[in-house]
């Protein structure tokens, strides 16, 4: 079983306004390892910052999240909600991976 780390959305999006979205890619390589630990196939961040190659990793990441996060199998809608309304991501990612991180 994977360590889930309980994060405050609002700080996340600090952080990231702060840092000038940096912090929103290490955001997007921690939960994406949070969520392989859970046993999503999301591939390596790399992807990210490769053209056309980025899309395909945004699928997968949306499948871990829809498969083993939310449990919905709704990958292909998650897909089309993070990509086309990217801002809100982190927000709703976030708040369901701390429903599932050990109480403190």
């Amino acid at each position: 079983m994977a360590t889930i780390t309980r994060r405050d959305v609002i700080v996340v999006y600090l952080l990231g306004i702060i840092t000038l979205g940096i912090y929103f890619i290490v955001w997007y390589v921690k939960t994406k390892t949070e969520m392989n630990g859970l046993g999503a196939q999301i591939p390596t961040a790399w992807l990210l910052i490769v053209p056309i190659a980025n899309i395909y990793w945004f699928y997968k990441y949306a499948e871990g999240f829809s498969t083993y996060v939310k449990k919905d199998n709704n990958a292909i809608l998650w897909f089309l909600l993070f990509w086309l309304v990217s801002i809100i991501t982190p927000a709703i990612v976030q708040s369901e991976l701390n429903k599932l991180a050990p109480a403190k």
